[in-house]
């Protein structure tokens, strides 16, 4: 196997270790004299490397970076020490000079300090593991002369031998020389293809990958014994950056550091410090002046940038710099935005037609008429008084808003709607498949996680010192029963704690309201209402914002106690677990006031009391609809505003001033250091780490169900979305190309656990709009009223209808009001909101027979509607194929294809096959003709014949 000149091993009693061997100096060419012939021969070594992209050479690519943290005192001994193993003629000559790369000297002087056993323990692991790399075929090259001091990289090149080794081995499937034609439209497609095409030439990305194409190559898992069948010119291009670091990665993952029995790969060696950070590199800068043009340059210009917010993502270049995972992600987001165009435009066209009609809405007139002259019954025990139904008119006309019959409409829409972008996105990632030949894909069992591997180990070592048995072990059920015990006890926690703090805001709004209906002021009293509900409203999103980022960390460690094998399995229960917490803790406030508020009051002289002091709080005159629209707006909003600029944008540049403010004050004050330009892997290093996308799905996610699950109530949920999704877009954009490491290409052909989730969530938002719409809304209530107690069929008379009576003597002994002339006349009937039996009735104040007929219209309600929803989904979902027609006719057209270049290839081994034995026959003829002696000596002239060289 070919070991890079650079690394040599042990003598035979340090076997199993790998350094870097002194000898290895002279060949890099850091002797005196040959450094002081290298400078005067380029004047910027940098330069040549592409500062950092390369090795020094300029012709080895850089494919990977390992950061480590190294000490000179203990590096120098170290290294001294090893010199004078293996080399003291050496070591007497070069004792003095700085090692290349390292910018340490080896001292053996007897003052030197004390070696730190940690530091020398990881050294030799990097040492062992590096080792093992070069013994897998990858070339390395080390760098501790940089401008961050105490920090060495090493740079990973793949070469060619391994690139395809590891392509085989991971079946990736790369284009070859054959080329078929894309099945193109005819007629009349064709000509509308065209016009789309030159309507929107203007929002297209300036990208070669994003112009349709009529041609393909055809793909084929890389074989190295097929190479022929691949497009090989150019083998530098054959495997672009990503693919390489994805190989790159696959080959650190497997390789193991075996010192002392403790089986390491480079995610057990990055848990435990050995290596601060390892990464692939950027292609090059993305701004300045005499920058290369490159994929970054390019992804920031016509992708991660604001003003060019109005065009097309250019998906396959996203891909082709970053890998399927993150290309799907910003795939599935832009036609999750897209499809949020036309519900934008119903949900404004819903809301337009309650504000043209507001006018002409009965109820509503019937609440603002002063001469209907209708006194309601205190809100509060004492201190609140009588009031007129007419001081809630304002309340009343925009409740009309979004409470009307256009509602209903719009909820069945917005579950067609889900139904709808489901679909549409199932064709969508159906075509990505085709295009980035992930056809046939299938995901393999990833390598165990770093904890998983510890805690075996831990397990299997506890056994062999127990009963000195070294079996294979693995983790069971019952190893995780404290982490599944403490998983089940901290979620219940976290869901009671969120209970709990919305039953104090509950309690914050009870006692707030009774606070200001003391105000002496006949504006105060009046503003009550929007008071309390705009200050509870901001509590509540104060609080959600705080708990997400709590329930997030609280999430990761309840996974990580549960020690998952993989990181798929630690990425979907992270997943679940994250989900589950923010989603009740996002919700529960909007749940509240959909279905509780104002459901367990009583009423006057029975009233249902906390703490035997606070009264239950009740709907406005005009129902808790309008309430619910405000506080899911101002939540919706408020968590896209803050968390977008405060998190998003504000945080990751807060990290990135406190890392350079570090860097800075470990940086020499040498001027020519400070002014020499840094290398890519620094560069790199000094941004943020690549945290995964599952802060980003779940944003997204939880904004998925602001627009669908409470849609009946806030119609312009979508508008919102769609303004906050066409920035998110570019903000993502911009972070990942600029402020974020490259992160390593994964392969995938969906978006995982996110589509069963959005599913739910889309079946879930059926059921919770049937509800919203039959018991927070009036919509029932007056069809009922239309249908069967209005006399002339309209609407008037309906608000009379919804009031029960109250005889004011029946007040309970205190609760009474302290002014009952506040209004200036006496007060002996008040009216409030329930269908109730009347106080002159026999059985007075019992629930009357108009309570039961509108429960029943509404539970009838809600069982037609989630079912005529949920088919009307299915059918959908039925009608819509989930592959396009067109790409299923081109996956049977490249097999077809691929049989036929197989069948070519073994016809043509065929016709050489006959030619050669063609060829074998006639200098078999030739020899028996030129053979007189074949009749007394056959095996003779056989063997003679034989001995002719044949040229197939």
């Amino acid at each position: 196997m070919r070991v890079n000149k650079k690394y040599s091993c042990l003598p035979a009693e340090e076997k199993g270790i790998h350094i870097i061997n002194i000898r290895a100096i002279e060949d890099i060419g850091y002797d005196q004299h040959e450094s002081t012939l290298l400078n005067s021969l380029s004047k910027n070594p940098d330069a040549d490397c592409k500062y950092g992209l390369y090795f020094r050479d300029g012709k080895r690519k850089v494919d990977y970076i390992l950061v480590y943290h190294y000490k000179k005192s203990s590096a120098g001994k170290t290294l001294a020490r090893r010199a004078q193993q293996n080399d003291a003629s050496v070591q007497s000559t070069k004792q003095d000079q700085p090692l290349p790369g390292k910018g340490v000297q080896l001292e053996m002087g007897e003052s030197e300090a004390h070696m730190d056993y940690h530091e020398d323990d990881k050294r030799f692991r990097r040492e062992e593991y590096e080792g093992n790399l070069v013994e897998a075929g990858l070339e390395l090259e080390r760098d501790e002369d940089t401008k961050i001091h105490g920090i060495g990289f090493v740079k990973i090149h793949a070469p060619w031998n391994v690139l395809c080794r590891e392509a085989e081995f991971l079946k990736l499937k790369m284009p070859t020389k054959k080329m078929y034609q894309i099945n193109q439209t005819h007629g009349l497609l064709k000509k509308i293809n065209s016009v789309i095409q030159k309507i929107t030439e203007p929002i297209q990305p300036k990208v070669a990958e994003h112009k349709p194409q009529t041609v393909k190559r055809l793909s084929y898992p890389f074989s190295r014994e097929k190479q022929h069948l691949f497009d090989l010119s150019d083998k530098d291009s054959f495997f672009d950056s990503k693919t390489r670091s994805t190989i790159v990665y696959e080959i650190l993952k497997r390789t193991t550091c075996t010192k002392a029995k403790y089986s390491m790969g480079i995610t057990s060696l990055l848990a435990n410090g050995v290596y601060s950070a390892a990464y692939p590199l950027h292609d090059g800068d993305y701004e300045g002046e005499n920058v290369e043009p490159n994929d970054r340059k390019l992804l920031c210009e016509e992708w991660a940038s604001y003003g060019v917010f109005y065009k097309y993502q250019p998906i396959d270049l996203v891909r082709k710099y970053f890998g399927e995972k993150i290309g799907l992600y910003f795939a599935w987001l832009g036609v999750y935005t897209q499809m949020l165009i036309p519900a934008s435009v119903v949900g404004i066209i819903v809301f337009l037609y309650g504000c043209a009609t507001v006018d002409e809405n009965i109820p509503s007139m019937e609440m603002c008429d002063q001469r209907n002259n209708i006194t309601m019954c205190p809100l509060c025990d004492k201190t609140c008084s009588y009031w007129k139904m007419s001081s809630a008119c304002a309340t009343a006309r925009a409740s009309h808003l979004f409470d009307n019959p256009a509602t209903v409409f719009f909820s069945v829409f917005m579950a067609l709607w889900a139904a709808t972008f489901m679909e549409h996105w199932k064709r969508k990632q159906m075509r990505l498949n085709y295009r980035w030949d992930l056809t046939g894909f299938e995901e393999e069992e990833d390598h165990p996680r770093a904890e998983y591997e510890a805690k075996v180990l831990e397990k299997s070592l506890r056994r062999e010192h127990k009963h000195k048995e070294t079996d294979k072990e693995k983790l069971t059920w019952k190893d995780r029963f404290p982490a599944y015990l403490t998983n089940f006890v901290g979620i219940i926690f976290m869901v009671g704690l969120t209970f709990a703090i919305v039953f104090g805001v509950i309690i914050y709004r009870i006692s707030t309201a009774a606070a200001l209906a003391i105000s002496s002021t006949p504006s105060g009293r009046s503003s009550v209402r929007v008071t309390v509900t705009a200050t509870a409203v901001i509590i509540n999103l104060v609080v959600i914002i705080i708990l997400d980022e709590v329930y997030g960390c609280i999430a990761r460690w309840l996974t990580q106690i549960e020690v998952p094998k993989t990181d798929k399995n630690f990425e979907e229960r992270l997943i679940f677990k994250a989900f589950l917490l923010k989603f009740v803790n996002a919700y529960t406030p909007i749940f509240y006031v959909a279905f509780f508020k104002g459901r367990f009051v009583g009423r006057p002289g029975d009233y249902v009391y906390i703490f035997h002091s606070f009264r239950m709080e009740e709907c406005a005159p005009g129902g808790c609809l309008m309430e619910l629209c405000i506080q899911l707006s101002i939540i919706m909003l408020g968590k896209q505003l803050i968390q977008n600029n405060l998190f998003e944008i504000g945080i990751p540049k807060m990290k990135k001033f406190i890392r350079y403010l570090k860097l800075k004050r470990r940086r020499s004050l040498d001027h020519e250091e400070h002014m020499k330009k840094k290398q890519r892997y620094e560069v790199d290093y000094n941004l943020e780490p690549f945290a995964g996308l599952t802060p980003e799905y779940m944003e997204m996610i939880i904004q998925f169900g602001f627009v669908t699950l409470f849609v009946a109530s806030f119609p312009l949920a979508p508008l919102f979305a769609l303004l906050n999704n066409i920035i998110e877009i570019r903000l993502d954009a911009k972070k990942f190309v600029t402020e974020l490491r490259r992160p390593v290409a994964v392969r995938a052909k969906d978006i995982g656990i996110w589509y069963n989730i959005l599913r739910g969530i889309g079946k879930l938002a059926v059921i919770i709009n049937a509800f919203v719409i039959s018991f927070t809304s009036d919509f029932i209530p007056r069809l009922v009223y239309l249908y069967m107690y209005s006399e002339n069929g309209t609407m008037h008379g309906f608000v009379n209808h919804t009031l029960s009576s109250f005889n004011v003597s029946d007040f309970q002994a205190g609760t009474a009001p302290n002014d009952p002339l506040d209004l200036g006349y006496e007060v002996q009937i008040c009216r409030y909101k329930d269908y109730r039996e009347p106080p002159w009735s026999e059985n007075k104040y019992d629930i009357s027979k108009d309570f039961w007929a509108v429960l029943a219209a509404r539970l009838a309600f809600v069982i037609v509607f989630q079912n005529l929803v949920m088919f009307m989904s299915e059918f959908v979902d039925w009608i819509i194929p989930d592959i396009p027609k067109d790409i299923s006719q081109q996956i049977h057209k490249e097999k077809v294809l691929m049989v036929e270049v197989f069948m070519r290839e073994e016809q043509g081994k065929l016709q050489m096959l006959e030619t050669w034995k063609d060829k074998s026959k006639k200098k078999g003829e030739n020899c028996n003709n030129h053979s007189p002696r074949l009749s007394r000596s056959r095996s003779g002239s056989l063997s003679s014949c034989h001995s002719y060289p044949l040229d197939v």
